[in-house]
């Protein structure tokens, strides 16, 4: 049993009485509280609310959201609408069970604890289920990757996991990769023994082994060198490393949490992380949203920082006009919630006496409203195994994305150039007029084998044929491709590869080159209409 205490409302005392015993199964001290009583706010986490729904909870609910500032649940006298919701937490319908809404309650107590102990604002849908993830997989030992852009408060979720977690009282050790050489970051981790290296008088105990029984966070993990992804392989898999220039084999018991603003899946493809590492720290994945995602948890975050800010440098802050916060919440912050710290500090040092206005704001942040560059985070360059090549790694991960996906650049032009000609044709009485699409710079048409002199053949116009006044269609000259009503795109492109490859003598790589497409591409239309070369 926790100091945690739920208050029932005596509303409804026949549904109050399995409430009780439900938040009590759960673990959490409960009282009951009249409709009309002043709540004491030693305690009290939660508010369960069995009747009064339809006034907003009355004065029990005032006191808990203004007052005590703790989630208000209530359970609906009837069906569930819209209009009830306002002003409440959570509702639930009358046939929702006494267990479905302690389960509810306790995620919603676990994750008020949570923000209380690592300062995460926020109440929006996107922040929630990123601190409800939290609460789920504190309490087990499994390792955590934690992914999102950089500001998002991604070791502040790392020591939420270890503050929930039963190794609360252990150590919690921070590591910083990308800010070690891979030298000193594999001593630093591991540790290392009297003499393993110029400098080393004496043996040293590595992170690991001081976070023994802990968690140990680390943090830009896609920078940590290969040679350090194998030994910290080795420690997730066997729970054991050596130290640098040891050879004793050192157990260690530690629940290790990854962070990253980079995507590893792309590392992964240009040889920068390891695969199978990849696997054993992604067991369970939180991703951080970004601010811009968030935007209502704008005005919180402001409040939450200015109140910091003002403590610590004991200023007074005069507030920030509507019209300045609309500002702040319309910039897209791709500095995430740093940037807004950062903001709002030099916001409360700067203050005039008087309320921010618009003007006050940073011109950066009034002209960038709502315009970011989404951020494509570029991985580090490395050694390439052969000599004399210039190419970075971000390069060949486009050649290999584009060679797996099998991307024929050919096949898409060509249909575009379908759609160009569909759309150059135009009806007129009754039939279609073709414009002047050689002027349009689109290859279709007819190959002449007189345009075989001295030079590549030249593109002819699509002859459009009249019927013969006898019903039979007219002769026309050789090399030209006539176009009927009723002929559909294929039927002109088959006579327009026919037509070429007519008139250069079968040569399908020259045929290629007329039509303007590549000659896999021909090959397959080729043997896609059957045609006899």
């Amino acid at each position: 049993m926790t100091d945690d205490v739920v208050l029932i409302s005596t509303h409804d005392l026949a549904r109050a009485g399995p409430l009780r015993e439900a938040f009590g199964r759960a673990g959490y001290a409960t009282d009951l509280v009249t409709p009309d009583e002043t709540l004491d706010a030693g305690g009290t986490v939660l508010l369960v609310l069995t009747g009064g729904v339809e006034d907003g909870g009355g004065s029990l609910a005032r006191q808990a959201r203004d007052r005590l500032r703790i989630p208000v649940f209530a359970v609906a006298p009837g069906e569930v609408t819209p209009a009830l919701r306002p002003g409440f937490d959570e509702l639930f319908a009358p046939s929702t069970s006494a267990e479905d809404i302690a389960a509810v309650g306790r995620t919603a107590i676990e994750r008020r604890r949570l923000q209380r102990l690592t300062g995460i604002v926020g109440e929006t849908d996107a922040i929630r289920e990123a601190l409800e993830r939290v609460v789920q997989i504190a309490p087990v030992a499994a390792t955590v990757l934690v992914t999102g852009e950089s500001g998002t408060g991604k070791e502040l979720v790392a020591r939420g996991i270890h503050a929930l977690s039963p190794r609360r009282h252990k150590p919690f050790i921070a590591v910083n990769v990308a800010a070690l050489s891979e030298t000193l970051l594999e001593s630093e981790l591991f540790g290392h023994e009297k003499g393993a290296f110029t400098g080393a008088i004496d043996a040293r105990r590595g992170l690991f082994e001081l976070a023994e029984g802990g968690t140990i966070f680390l943090d830009e993990i896609g920078e940590m060198p290969l040679a350090t992804q194998t030994k910290l392989l080795r420690v997730l898999e066997q729970r054991e490393f050596h130290r640098v220039g040891g050879e004793k084999t050192l157990r260690v018991d530690v629940r290790i949490v990854a962070a990253t603003n980079q995507d590893l899946r792309q590392l992964m493809a240009i040889g920068e992380f390891r695969r199978d590492l990849y696997f054993r720290l992604n067991v369970l994945h939180i991703d951080l949203p970004a601010l811009r995602e968030r935007r209502d948890d704008i005005p919180l975050l402001v409040n939450a920082f200015v109140q910091d800010a003002s403590e610590r440098h004991d200023r007074a802050f005069p507030g920030i006009s509507p019209e300045a916060l609309e500002i702040l919440k319309d910039y897209a912050w791709p500095g995430n919630v740093r940037e807004l710290r950062n903001l709002v500090e030099s916001m409360v040092v700067l203050a005039p006496n008087r309320p921010i206005q618009p003007g006050d704001i940073p011109s950066e942040v009034r002209g960038g409203k709502g315009r970011t560059l989404l951020p494509a985070p570029m991985t580090r360059p490395s050694a390439l195994p052969t000599g004399g090549r210039d190419l970075r790694p971000e390069l060949e991960f486009i050649f290999r994305t584009l060679v797996d996906l099998r991307v024929d650049m050919d096949d898409l032009r060509r249909q575009f150039e379908a759609y160009r000609r569909e759309t150059a044709l135009v009806p007129v009485d009754g039939g279609f007029h073709p414009r002047e699409i050689a002027a349009r710079g689109v290859s279709v048409g007819a190959y002449t084998p007189d345009s075989v002199v001295d030079e590549e053949p030249t593109v002819h116009e699509v002859v459009e044929q009249p019927p013969h006044e006898h019903g039979a269609p007219s002769p026309e000259p050789e090399g030209t491709v006539v176009f009927r009503p009723g002929m559909t795109m294929e039927d002109m492109e088959r006579e327009a590869i026919r037509a070429a490859l007519r008139a250069v003598g079968g040569n399908r790589r020259r045929a290629a080159e007329m039509l303007g497409i590549g000659e896999r591409t021909l090959y397959r239309k080729i043997a896609g209409y059957g045609l006899d070369v």
